[in-house]
C-alpha cells in the first residue's frame, strides 16, 4: 500500500532533526581560531523548542556560507544560564564552535522578533510505502537499493550474516550527527577485522536519505573517506519510497522544511537469523557497543531471512 505522507507532520515526532530552513537573511560568518582545529561562527537563528535537561536548544538557524546550509539542530549550551528567559520562538544570535568531535554554542543573545517567512512551496509531501514499525524480535522484510559501486542490493543476500544499518547523508558537516554515525561505523569495522578467529558473517549498511544528491559515485569517495572495506560495508542509495519505508521502521524520520532536509538518528543491529536485535538511537552509542551486538548477532544460527 502506498500512502501520502504530510511532512510537517513528522516535525513534531523527530528527536533529533539535523536540517531546517533559513530564519535570516544575514550571512553567518567563521573563524579557524589560530594553533587548533577549532572552528567558531556567528549565527543568527529561531528558538524552536527548549529541552528539559536545562542546557539543550533547537534552533532552526541560518546558512553558513561554505560550511552547511541552513538547518535546524539541537544545541547543547557550554553555559546552561544563557538560555535563562528564553522561550520557544525568540530570535537569537549565538556563537558556535565546532571541534573534531564535538559542538557547543554561548554568548547567546536575544534579538528583536523575526519577520514572518513564507510557507514551504514545495517538497511538502512524499509518497511511502504503509509499513508497520519494526520493534527487537521482528524479521527484516527485503528491500532493494542500488550501492556505492552502482550495483543492484538486495537485503535477501545478506542472508546469515549479521548486519548493522544507519542513516546519513552526506552533506551533513557536523561531527556529532551523520559524521559520527560514519566514524563509529569506521571503528566497529576496524575492531571487527582485527579480532583474532573473529566472525566473518557481518556487513555495515549504510542508507543515504538525500538520494537526488547522494548518488554512486558520490557514495564511493565518502566510503573512501571512511576508509571502507567493500567486502563488509556498503552504501546505499535507490528509490526514495524504499529508503522512507526501511527508516520509518526504525524510527529514523526525515522531511523538507522550506526546501532544506531535517533528520533524527538511529541505527539498528540485525542478527545473522534476519531479525532485529538492537535499535539504538541518537549519537551516544559507542564502535564498541556496536562491536558487541554485531559479535551476538553473528552467533546467531544462520537461516533464510523470514518474511
Amino acid at each position: 500500500m502506498v500512502r501520502l505522507l504530510l511532512l510537517p507532520a513528522l516535525a513534531a515526532l523527530a528527536a533529533t532533526p539535523c536540517r531546517g530552513a533559513s530564519e535570516t537573511n544575514v550571512a553567518a560568518t567563521g573563524v579557524i581560531l589560530e594553533g587548533t582545529t577549532q572552528q567558531v561562527f556567528q549565527i543568527k537563528g529561531v528558538i524552536k523548542e527548549l529541552k528539559p535537561d536545562g542546557k539543550t536548544v533547537e534552533i532552526r538557524h541560518e546558512e553558513i556560507p561554505h560550511y552547511m546550509p541552513a538547518m535546524t539542530m539541537p544545541f547543547e549550551a557550554k553555559e546552561p544560564k544563557e538560555l535563562t528567559g528564553l522561550k520557544a520562538g525568540d530570535a537569537v544570535s549565538f556563537r558556535m564552535t565546532v571541534t573534531s568531535s564535538e559542538v557547543w554554542i554561548d554568548q547567546v543573545r536575544k534579538l528583536a522578533p523575526p519577520a514572518l517567512t513564507e510557507l514551504p512551496s514545495r517538497g511538502t509531501f512524499r509518497f511511502v510505502r504503509d509499513m508497520a514499525p519494526l520493534q527487537v524480535g521482528d524479521p527484516l522484510p527485503e528491500y532493494r537499493f542500488t550501492n556505492e559501486l552502482g550495483q543492484a542490493v538486495s537485503i535477501k543476500q545478506f542472508s546469515g550474516q549479521a548486519l548493522a544499518i544507519t542513516f546519513i547523508f552526506t552533506r551533513c558537516p557536523l561531527p556529532n550527527f551523520c559524521p559520527r554515525m560514519s566514524s563509529n561505523f569506521a571503528e566497529a569495522q576496524e575492531k571487527l577485522l582485527r579480532l583474532p578467529n573473529g566472525p566473518t558473517n557481518w556487513h555495515l549498511l549504510t542508507i543515504s536519505f538525500d538520494p537526488d544528491f547522494d548518488t554512486p559515485v558520490i557514495l564511493r569517495a565518502y566510503s573512501q573517506r571512511f576508509g571502507a572495506n567493500a567486502r563488509h560495508w556498503s552504501f546505499l542509495t535507490g528509490d526514495l519510497i524504499d529508503i522512507s519505508a526501511i527508516s520509518e521502521q526504525f524510527g529514523q524520520m526525515f522531511w523538507r522544511d522550506q526546501g532544506a532536509l531535517n533528520h533524527n538518528l538511529r541505527t539498528v543491529v540485525v542478527d545473522a537469523s534476519g531479525r532485529v536485535q538492537k535499535i539504538f538511537e541518537g549519537n551516544k552509542w559507542t564502535s564498541q557497543e556496536l562491536v558487541a551486538e554485531m559479535l551476538k548477532g553473528a552467533a546467531v544460527k544462520a537461516g533464510s531471512l523470514q518474511r
